[in-house]
């Protein structure tokens, strides 16, 4: 997105490092331009010309004023993680909430080269392990957030029902 560090600048006086869930186009298009903007570190999973700290499987990560564990979830991307706090997860697209496939729990395209769907399986069954039952909210790399409400779907119950849905090894797009 063009003129993405003027939004951020709008949110925030200063931005001291860029988190990365994987590196595809949609998610690191601007990015130069950000961490120019800003001069901000780069932490990521993959090799990357300007990151500045590698994270690892089970590293912890500050985002905001919350300490994130890295869980490495492959499948989407071969350098994929996410991030578990004990109220929050960024996902990136190993699982999202909404996504025009699925209305209440999705998971990210594994149909082209360099995916595959066994290892996001794998992944959602090892955020499923990893995840406190006090993760209330949802922040994935395409569709709306998600917040648990009383009576309402869990973080969990999203998570478990795109692992099904994932499961079932149907075509996410069968139209396409």
């Amino acid at each position: 997105m063009p003129g993405v560090d003027e939004v951020i600048a709008d949110h925030v006086d200063d931005l001291d490092r860029v988190v990365l869930t994987h590196q595809h186009g949609d998610h690191v298009g601007e990015l130069d331009s950000v961490l120019d903007c800003f001069d901000a570190d780069l932490y990521a999973y993959g090799d990357h010309p300007h990151r500045t700290a590698a994270i690892d499987d089970g590293d912890t990560v500050q985002i905001g004023d919350d300490e994130f564990e890295v869980v490495y979830t492959p499948g989407h991307a071969s350098d994929h993680v996410s991030f578990v706090s004990d109220e929050a997860i960024f996902s990136g697209d190993v699982v999202v909430y909404n996504d025009g496939a699925f209305d209440d729990g999705s998971f990210g395209r594994t149909d082209r080269r360099g995916q595959s769907r066994e290892r996001l399986i794998e992944s959602l069954e090892r955020l499923l392990e990893r995840l406190p039952d006090s993760v209330s909210g949802m922040y994935a790399g395409h569709g709306d957030p998600f917040h648990s409400e009383p009576g309402g779907d869990s973080v969990r119950t999203v998570i478990e029902r795109a692992l099904e849905r994932a499961e079932r090894r149907e075509p996410k797009y069968p139209d396409e």
